[in-house]
């Protein structure tokens, strides 16, 4: 059954791994992975998640939103430290895009459930025809929820430390920022992040695992900050903080972001990455 699912190029490598020892030119033939292995790689990655038993998926999803607060903190905290009226809004931009990737960085080294990380990757299994829609419909659902009940629970710890961590200003004004959009420009950034997150992922497993994986993640994260981009969960969790220190939190332009964020992710990292990978790839192997 394995045999059958992989790819002619992987056979035809473990067919010369019975034959020859492996050398360094061998090595370096496997450090950058052929598009058909990387798909076959996503699919088999997918179908995993799609095995997985909701309590699991959940958790895991959790354990993602609480380390993304992280990534909130540190834009607050940016914000404040270099102000857009005292240094400039370029200067300003470039600090957030600076410390944005690194609760990113956590998050999906720690192998937990991401849901702008994941709507491609669950996508290809249905694609391939080796999962339902039903089945990830649930997916979606289970790690969204999971990730806002992380959000939430770390938008809290902060709120509870603040003292300690003194980011309310910062942000109160993230939350501000983030809720003067309309919904038709929060959707359309959205896309574009979605599309990032998504293709970050897709990186993630044409790199070994080493620090070109930390670099493919920061890359894309730091174009997310640098074009103030908007991103369901973090946003979320600056959402969440916003709420949580502000005198007048303003409720119905918060839920208005958080569904076109989550709607925006899921277009692009659907449609951008994996409806766009799994077609021409699979054309050119036919």
């Amino acid at each position: 059954m394995q045999e059958e699912n992989s790819t002619r190029r992987a056979r035809q490598r473990n067919r010369e791994d019975e034959s020859f020892l492996p050398v360094i030119i061998k090595r370096n033939d496997q450090a950058t992975r052929h598009p058909d292995d990387i798909l076959e790689r996503a699919i088999h990655e997918g179908i995993d998640q799609h095995r997985k038993s909701n309590f699991s998926l959940f958790l895991s999803a959790v354990a993602a939103g609480l380390i993304l607060g992280f990534a909130a903190m540190c834009v607050a905290l940016a914000t404040q430290l270099v102000p857009a009226d005292k240094y400039g809004e370029l200067v300003n931009r470039l600090a957030l895009a600076i410390v944005y990737p690194l609760g990113f960085i956590i998050c999906v080294m720690s192998g937990t459930q991401l849901f702008t990380e994941q709507t491609a990757t669950a996508v290809y299994p249905v694609l391939d025809r080796k999962a339902s829609k039903r089945s990830l419909l649930k997916l979606w659902s289970l790690v969204l929820a999971g990730n806002f009940v992380g959000s939430f629970a770390s938008s809290f710890l902060l709120f509870l430390a603040d003292d300690v961590i003194t980011a309310s200003e910062g942000f109160i004004q993230i939350a501000d920022h983030l809720t003067h959009f309309s919904a038709p420009q929060i959707f359309v950034s959205a896309i574009l992040a979605g599309w990032l997150m998504a293709q970050g992922g897709w990186l993630i497993m044409s790199t070994p695992p080493a620090s070109s994986q930390v670099i493919c993640i920061y890359i894309v994260t730091f174009i997310i900050g640098l074009g103030g981009l908007h991103h369901s969960i973090v946003g979320s969790a600056e959402i969440f903080s916003g709420l949580l220190h502000s005198p007048t939190p303003n409720y119905l332009g918060s839920i208005k972001f958080i569904i076109s964020a989550v709607l925006g992710n899921l277009t692009g990292g659907v449609v951008f990455v994996g409806v766009l990978n799994y077609g021409h790839i699979r054309k050119t192997q036919k």
